[in-house]
């Protein structure tokens, strides 16, 4: 009998101590021991392999602040294998634990979906708990999907239909349709409400062809279209109809429509026309005048200036002058002062020049052209022999618009530089976490590679978010969060803040720097080519052709290649496009007399339209020519290039 007890106390010790041992191991597990476990089960999820990623995630340290996700996992594995009681119970075991986590809004959606079939009644809650408390989010927005199909589903087969119950669900599927109308749910919302209804109001047309547009189903956009009212979806039907190839009725409907129709829709809608409009034609000015002559109402300001910006150089002065006295509330009133004060600038009407300027700087001080009006103010300055105007002027444009185009230009008059290179050199740094406060949670993820769990943790700040995608590879959208996080600042950090990194990133820097050597470029300008061209986009293609990093046109890189005897190349090659796209500028420079801002401005309008400008424009400097560049395309080209040249100077150069 004692021997029984002794090995029943046995057995149950052995239990306790097994058990507690496995309590330990889930509590106190050692952090490099969870990050293998983590990784391995990321790996096997990967590999489609969700029963065994689902028990690899279960071992998990509670103690780990990988835990919440791992849970989290568990159900995304029990949803991949359609075992939505598992899934259900993980989603609601993560909700217990950690409801204010910020993957719980995400937990909370999954398992709304979950649940559609089983309980729809608590799906909807949770649909409209979303919506909520959550509203701008792209959770509420799927949401207003699917709480107002559940409720169809409840009432469809009903003898009685409440008149209520279909107007809140009309309201879902329209909220959802003017949030994300090119939304993955957009046309699974279009076929419930035509479902739903028979009597579709005219507006609600127009939101249901648009979502069609932007699928690119042009066919099914206009058939809709032709249900709503022609006033209010003129603007959609001139896109739709370019799209379909029909010029005419797309050149007609924009004319039509500028005549009498302009103020029923937004101006956004009616800028978006006139572009449309605009790129039908031969001549952006003549159509300008045509259209203006035809505009009743709004759109004229916008039509004006287009005709100013496209106008030869002998009437733009008059042209801007009409438009700041014609719009004088416009929302282009701004360029057209600014336009003004330069050409005053160029007369050498010093007097006019400044006190135009000056009253720009008063009026508007956050306008995109201040920079600008700033730095030539500096050069009146300057020209004046006013050592402590021209001082002043130069470091307010650096100091308060460093990346500008404008501060580069600032900076070459300060340091008295006779062209446009500050230098050839920069140091290479990488890209790091944004903030210098580090986020110990987001390092570990980044270097587990859980990208998905990592979309929720940059929901606000777009710079962690551009982070997120670089470490991802997805280089050229996280250079352009990045870039609108920027332009989005009202006052711009220093330029040692991380950020900056971020919207210049320095990728393919080796091989751009190997190529611009050997051909005799300035690296970094070449650098700044790729960015400008491409985002660092290898397998970019233009609408007219243009290849690669440095998009050159097949013609173009065959007959450099020929030139340099390379027989074999690829165009979306990084290493082969950098060095024929050198090549290339080292041509242009060797046929416009070595001169990187005429080789810039060839680079994007061609040698023969540089050699036409410099034969046909008076001007007595850089600045004076950049600015007469009668092609804005180019014009705008030649300035970003030179603007970014000067920021990878600025962020990595601690000379400059």
């Amino acid at each position: 009998m004692d021997v029984w007890k002794k090995s029943l106390h046995l057995f149950f010790g052995t239990l306790v101590v097994c058990g507690l041992g496995i309590i330990f191991l889930l509590f106190a597990q050692p952090p490099q021991k969870t990050d293998e476990i983590y990784s391995d089960a990321l790996s096997l999820y990967e590999k489609e392999e969700y029963s065994k990623s689902y028990f690899e995630f279960s071992k998990v340290s509670y103690m780990s602040i990988l835990k919440p996700l791992a849970i989290y996992h568990q159900g995304v594995c029990a949803d991949k294998i359609e075992d939505k009681a598992a899934a259900i119970k993980q989603y609601r075991f993560f909700l217990f634990l950690y409801p204010q986590h910020v993957l719980s809004t995400r937990v909370k959606y999954n398992l709304a979906q979950d649940l559609v079939d089983k309980d729809p009644y608590r799906a909807h809650k949770y649909f409209e708990s979303i919506i909520k408390h959550y509203p701008h989010t792209d959770y509420a927005i799927a949401s207003e999907y699917y709480a107002g199909l559940l409720k169809l589903k409840k009432y469809q087969n009903e003898k009685i239909f409440p008149m209520s119950v279909k107007n809140d669900i009309e309201n879902h599927f329209r909220h959802y349709l003017k949030k994300a109308p090119s939304g993955r749910l957009a046309l699974n919302v279009v076929a419930n409400w035509q479902e739903l209804d028979k009597n579709i109001s005219k507006d609600d047309y127009l939101l249901m062809a648009n979502s069609y547009y932007l699928f690119g189903d042009y066919k099914k956009a206009a058939e809709l279209a032709k249900k709503a009212d022609l006033k209010n979806a003129w603007a959609l039907e001139v896109k739709n109809s370019a799209a379909m190839g029909n010029k005419s009725r797309a050149m007609f409907l924009t004319e039509w429509g500028l005549a009498g129709n302009a103020d029923y829709i937004d101006k956004e809608d009616v800028y978006a026309a006139i572009d449309t409009y605009m790129g039908l034609v031969p001549s952006k000015y003549d159509a300008a005048i045509k259209l203006m002559g035809l505009s009743k109402s709004r759109g004229k300001d916008y039509l004006m200036d287009i005709r100013c910006r496209y106008s030869p150089a002998d009437v733009k002065f008059g042209c801007y002058k009409n438009l700041y006295l014609w719009f004088p509330t416009s929302e282009f009133v701004d360029d057209a002062q600014s336009q003004i004060f330069l050409y005053l600038f160029r007369a050498h009407d010093i007097e006019n020049a400044q006190r135009i300027g000056i009253e720009f700087l008063n009026k508007y001080k956050d306008s995109v052209y201040a920079p600008m009006v700033m730095y030539y103010l500096g050069r009146l300055s300057e020209h004046a022999k006013s050592y402590r105007d021209y001082m002043s002027y130069y470091k307010s444009v650096i100091s308060k618009y460093p990346d500008n185009y404008y501060a580069y230009r600032a900076y070459l008059h300060l340091n008295h530089s006779r062209g446009p290179i500050i230098t050839s050199y920069i140091k290479e740094q990488p890209i790091e976490y944004p903030y210098a406060k580090r986020h110990a949670l987001l390092d570990k993820l980044v270097a587990l590679r859980d990208f998905e769990v990592l979309e929720e943790y940059y929901i606000g700040d777009d710079f962690i978010k551009s982070w997120v995608l670089y470490k991802k590879g997805d280089y050229k959208q996280a250079m352009l969060v990045a870039r609108d996080a920027m332009d989005k600042l009202e006052e711009k950090p220093d330029r040692e803040d991380l950020r900056w990194r971020l919207v210049y990133p320095v990728i393919y820097y080796d091989e751009v720097l190997k190529a611009a050597n050997k051909a005799g470029n300035v690296a970094p300008l070449m650098l700044a080519i790729v960015r400008e061209e491409s985002y660092f986009d290898y397998n970019a293609t233009s609408p007219v052709g243009a290849k690669g990093l440095m998009q050159l046109m097949p013609a173009t890189a065959s007959e450099i290649a020929s030139k340099h005897s390379i027989s074999k190349y690829k165009l979306n090659d990084p290493v082969q496009n950098i060095t024929l796209g050198n090549y290339y500028y080292s041509f242009l420079k060797s046929m416009l007399g070595g001169l990187d801002v005429s080789s810039i401005a060839a680079y994007n309008g061609g040698v023969g339209s540089v050699n036409r400008w410099k034969s046909s424009i008076y001007y007595q400097d850089t600045d004076s020519f950049v600015e007469q560049i009668p092609y804005p395309e180019t014009q705008a080209y030649v300035k970003k290039v030179f603007r970014t040249y000067w920021n990878y100077i600025r962020i990595y150069n601690g000379n400059s």
